[in-house]
This record gives C-alpha cells, sequence and structure tokens, in this order.
C-alpha cells in the first residue's frame, strides 16, 4: 500500500482552504487533515509534542500562507519548525507566497521552511511539491522557485550575504560537494546532478547528505540559500 500523507492548509480565506482540500483530496495518497485560518491557530495545533498536535496525529506536509491576521505564516513557521525534536519532528512547511514577498519569504526560509509554492501555481504543480518536500528533496526544483531565491537573495543587504559561520561550513566541503551544491542551486534534480557529472544517483545522494550535514542544513533549500548568500553561486548565472 502507499503511504498517505497527511497534509496541513493554513489560509486565512475560508474558499482557498476549500480548494486546496477539493484538489489534494483526490489523490490516492494524500489527505487533508488540518485546516487553520490563521497562524495562532496552526501553532497550538502543530507544535509537536503539544496535547493538540498528539491528538491530532502526525501531520507530514503543511501549506503555509504568508498573509493572515494575528500571527502571520512566517512567525508560524518558525514556531513550528523550532519545536519540533527528534522525536516529535516538525512537519515540512511550504510557504504560499507572490513575488512581492521577497524579504518576508527569506525570513521564513531562514526559519525553516523547506520551499515555495506561488498561489497561482497549477494544481499538478501543489500536487508535486506536496510529494517532493515529503520525501525531502524540498521544493527547489521548479524554474519558478529558483527565480524567486535568486530574487531573494539579490535583495539581500551585502552584510547579510556571508555570515562567518556560513563561509566555514562552506570551506568544509570537498570539490566534488562544492560542484553538487552548485548543481543543487541550479535547479537540478539528483538523477539530472548525476548525468552532469557522469555518476551515479546513489553516488550523488550520498553527496547531497554529506552537505545538509556540513551545512548543518535542514533540507535543499537551506543548503542552496547559503550557496547564494556565500557567493558559490551567483544570482544570474
Amino acid at each position: 500500500m502507499t503511504e498517505t500523507i497527511r497534509v496541513g492548509v493554513v489560509d486565512d480565506q475560508q474558499l482557498v482552504r476549500a480548494g486546496f482540500r477539493l484538489v489534494i483530496d483526490s489523490q490516492p495518497d494524500l489527505e487533508v487533515v488540518l485546516e487553520a485560518g490563521d497562524g495562532t491557530q496552526a501553532v497550538q495545533a502543530l507544535t509537536p509534542g503539544t496535547g493538540q498536535a498528539r491528538v491530532l496525529g502526525p501531520v507530514d506536509v503543511v501549506l503555509m500562507d504568508v498573509r493572515m491576521p494575528g500571527l502571520d505564516g512566517l512567525a508560524a513557521t518558525e514556531r513550528i519548525v523550532a519545536a519540533g525534536t527528534p522525536e516529535h519532528p516538525a512537519p515540512r512547511i511550504i510557504v504560499l507566497t507572490t513575488f512581492d514577498l521577497d524579504e518576508y519569504v527569506m525570513s521564513a526560509i531562514r526559519a525553516g521552511a523547506s520551499g515555495f509554492l506561488l498561489k497561482d501555481a497549477p494544481p499538478e504543480d501543489m500536487l508535486a511539491a506536496i510529494r517532493t518536500v515529503h520525501r525531502g528533496d524540498a521544493v527547489i526544483a521548479p524554474s519558478s522557485t529558483r527565480r524567486l531565491l535568486e530574487h531573494l537573495v539579490t535583495a539581500l543587504p551585502a552584510e547579510q550575504q556571508a555570515g562567518g559561520a556560513a563561509l566555514e561550513s562552506l570551506a568544509a566541503l570537498t570539490e566534488r560537494e562544492r560542484e553538487v551544491l552548485v548543481l543543487m542551486a541550479r535547479g537540478r534534480s539528483n538523477t539530472e546532478i548525476g548525468e552532469d557529472l557522469f555518476v551515479a544517483e546513489a553516488t550523488v545522494k550520498t553527496h547531497v547528505g554529506r552537505i545538509l550535514a556540513k551545512l548543518g542544513a535542514r533540507d535543499r533549500v537551506q543548503a542552496v540559500v547559503v550557496a547564494y548568500e556565500t557567493g558559490l553561486v551567483v544570482p544570474g548565472t
């Protein structure tokens, strides 16, 4: 049997939530198990280890809107991810956004969000994003996500783009690991990276795992942010 991916939808517009639920629940491997209308409700239901979270059961992936009354999606993402532990891991969070939220989305990624989804994306993109994030790859491959990441990093003040810790962790990478990280930042999948470097996909997965460990990154998105911030990858190249 195929594992059912348990999904949460956080958006202050009921019609938007209903639309997402309709699309998600139409898939045999996906199920919406939580709806929340603001960040406060999301934190109460999704903070790992709390009573409400134990009653609800594990939620694998959350679609999180940014602009909501009260506690917004960025603050909610930070609190939910920060509360995760090995025993009670936080759900993976996909931030719902548009291009006019540059500085806020970068904050969400730093807080631990696993990717972006443009709110006007086709339904098939949303479904693919949920499945991709669930298997731990993070939503980084679509060209729209790469453009957004480049746009975000370009907008950052120069002093925020290359912290000492990030540079030290980058220095720990081998030359091959740097090559893999550059290709990750360019939106290449593991299969494509293997083809580019003439190595097996399993070898690529090993390199990716070592890169994440050395950078202290939760997933590919955070690793790619480090690549941009340290100048290993220059936006537009």
